[in-house]
């Protein structure tokens, strides 16, 4: 099993390493599950099943014309849960894929779910308004999308993934291997899941959500973070869910992930009891 088929035929592809309870990490966007190997690696290596899949539109899945929404991305989420037999399982987002979690916890009661983490998540809401002064201008996500239509590789290269990982003029924390790779992660979905998929996690208000979080959760934020900035996110979403836990990383980007990989791996096996 490589993939599974969603509710509306959607296929999914899966990576399952290791045995022991499931921790099941959602990628963020434009990227794929390839980008968590190195904390399954550790998952697996300690004791877990560590299980990751490609967003429907991105990397090896299907790239369906629909579906975008988060109520069909958590819909989809929870087909993969029952396909792996992924019970008492700890559901951890990054990013986009904060928002798949947040849903499956209101639409599907955490069915299944013992704990949850949010990774540099873009939850509980990204725009700026009235009710949401430190939120992102709406200018923003529209040049990103111009941007991904004009020349979507270039903008991808050389503007969207330095701030990503928090790359400068003077120093990187990152090579441009590292660059490059990520582009070409991104480059494997399609143009229409990119763009749909961008309106989503930017317009779709999870503070309706937080409530449905009853179990522990873990919120990992950088402060650096220019891509989700930490004050409407990550701080907003510890102010707004019961049992959660905030750890901020001082001075780290959105893709912490790899620039703080090791310290990320650690605090997710402390949190899961290892």
């Amino acid at each position: 099993m490589p993939y599974v088929k969603t509710r509306d035929g959607t296929d999914i592809y899966v990576k399952d390493w290791g045995e022991g309870r499931p921790v099941v990490l959602l990628h963020g966007w434009p990227l794929s599950a390839d980008m968590w190997d190195p904390q399954m690696m550790a998952l697996a290596e300690a004791g877990f099943r560590a299980i990751a899949y490609d967003r429907r539109g991105f990397g090896r899945s299907g790239q369906p014309w629909s579906g975008y929404d988060y109520d069909t991305l958590s819909d989809d989420l929870a087909d993969v849960l029952e396909a792996t037999g992924a019970e008492d399982a700890a559901i951890i987002g990054f990013s986009m894929g904060g928002g798949e979690v947040a849903r499956y916890m209101s639409r599907h009661d955490g069915k299944g779910v013992i704990a949850a983490g949010l990774i540099a998540s873009v939850v509980p809401y990204m725009p700026k308004t009235d009710d949401n002064p430190q939120g992102t201008d709406q200018s923003v996500f529209d040049q990103i999308g111009q941007n991904l239509r004009d020349d979507r590789a270039n903008f991808l290269r050389h503007t969207f993934f330095k701030q990503f990982f928090g790359v400068g003029y003077l120093t990187s924390p990152v090579s441009d291997d590292v660059l490059d790779w990520a582009t070409s992660v991104a480059m494997q979905a399609g143009l229409k899941p990119t763009l749909a998929c961008a309106e989503a996690f930017s317009q779709t208000d999870f503070r309706p959500d937080l409530p449905a979080f009853r179990v522990p959760t873990l919120i990992v934020h950088g402060t650096g973070d220019q891509t989700v900035p930490i004050d409407p996110a990550g701080r907003a979403a510890a102010a707004g869910i019961a049992h959660s836990q905030l750890v901020e990383y001082d001075g780290a980007p959105h893709g912490l992930n790899v620039t703080h990989g090791d310290r990320l791996t650690s605090d997710l096996l402390t949190f899961l009891g290892r």
